[in-house]
């Protein structure tokens, strides 16, 4: 069985990738998925994702719908998933990038609201 896709919206899983809006750079937080959002937000918590292919869906969407390999949010996803695979320290001043993209973004007004 086929699944037939709009060559505007295609998805390799269940998260869409709207090619319209490839690395535009501009993020409009109502235009993340919800799944997608639920792990970025755990990657700025106290406990975040242990799973590297969870961290690396979110990866994979923030690079294609952020600024590319320059996007923080993909930078501290793949910075994140080292530190899962070889147990090294995460560079903090990636993470404080992310939390600072993250409020430009909007998923917060405040840094010390997404911890």
């Amino acid at each position: 069985m086929s699944l037939q896709q709009n060559v505007d919206n295609v998805s390799i899983d269940d998260i869409p990738v709207d090619i319209d809006n490839t690395q535009s750079a501009e993020v409009d937080p109502a235009d993340v998925p919800d799944e997608i959002e639920s792990i970025t937000r755990g990657l700025a918590g106290e406990q975040p994702p242990t799973s590297p292919i969870v961290v690396l869906k979110a990866a994979r969407w923030w690079y294609l719908h952020g600024k590319g390999g320059t996007d923080p949010a993909f930078q501290w996803a793949i910075e994140w998933v080292r530190h899962l695979a070889i147990d090294t320290p995460s560079d903090v001043e990636r993470f404080d990038a992310f939390l600072k993209y993250l409020v430009t973004v909007g998923f917060a007004d405040e840094r010390h609201e997404l911890r």
